[in-house]
This record gives structure tokens, C-alpha cells and sequence, in this order.
């Protein structure tokens, strides 16, 4: 089932004429750290079920927003002294050895589960922006 969505352009450049560039930057990218911290807490418990030093759940980091192919973007990685990102794909995916590791699909059950969280946050930000 899809959905066509008419109108979005129109309504995206009777936005900014009326609040300004800046203000609709500044709005979207509200939105974007808001929905990407409710992200994070949902990937933080997924996580804790199968916690052995925490590292994991230490080292989730929210990057700074930035222009990817003119889009604003935001990414959530793993970021520290554990250097937690080199094994992140093996809990997510396992290995040849353990094919089913404790935390298999950690991070593909976190987006499916947090994305109403996600979209009411991206939601509130935009209406207290507005």
C-alpha cells in the first residue's frame, strides 16, 4: 500500500515565505536532535537486555546535524575508547561462529519500535516551532 502526498512543495515554500529560511532550518533541525534523542533512549533499552560492560550502550553518540547531498541529517553511531563501532555488526548481523548472537537485530528492532516515538516527537517539535 502506498500513499501519494500532493502538495508538499507548495506548502514547504508557503512555509519559509511566511517564517523565513532560517526559522524553517532552525525548525527542522529541532525536530531532527528531538526525534533523534527519542531514537537513542528506545536504542539504549534494546541495548540494556543483553548488557555485558555497558560499552555498547556508552559509546551511542548523536552526530552534529549536517548537509548530506543537500538534506538535513543527523546520525546516531558509536563513538568512544571502547571502540564499540568495530563490533557493533556483529551483534546486529552475528558471525559464521555465532550466528545468533544475545543482541541479534538490536538495531533494526529499535526502528521498527520507535517509530511512532519518532514521528510524534518530529510532530511536537514542529508545532511548538511554528
Amino acid at each position: 500500500m502506498s500513499v501519494k502526498i500532493r502538495g508538499m512543495d507548495k506548502l514547504l515554500k508557503d512555509l519559509e515565505a511566511r517564517l523565513g529560511k532560517e526559522a524553517m532550518q532552525r525548525i527542522s533541525d529541532k525536530a531532527l536532535m528531538d526525534a533523534a534523542e527519542v531514537f537513542v533512549e528506545e536504542l539504549k533499552k534494546e541495548f540494556a537486555s543483553f548488557r555485558d560492560t555497558g560499552g555498547s550502550i556508552e559509546e551511542i553518540t548523536i552526530s552534529p546535524i549536517v548537509h548530506v547531498n543537500g538534506v538535513r541529517t543527523i546520525k546516531i553511531h558509536w563513538s568512544g575508547p571502547k571502540g564499540r563501532y568495530r563490533i557493533i555488526h556483529l551483534n546486529e548481523w552475528g558471525t559464521i561462529r555465532n550466528p545468533s548472537p544475545r543482541g541479534k537485530g538490536a538495531v533494526a528492532r529499535t526502528l521498527n519500535n520507535s517509530k511512532r516515538a519518532y514521528r510524534e516527537a518530529l510532530k511536537k517539535a514542529i508545532k511548538e516551532g511554528l
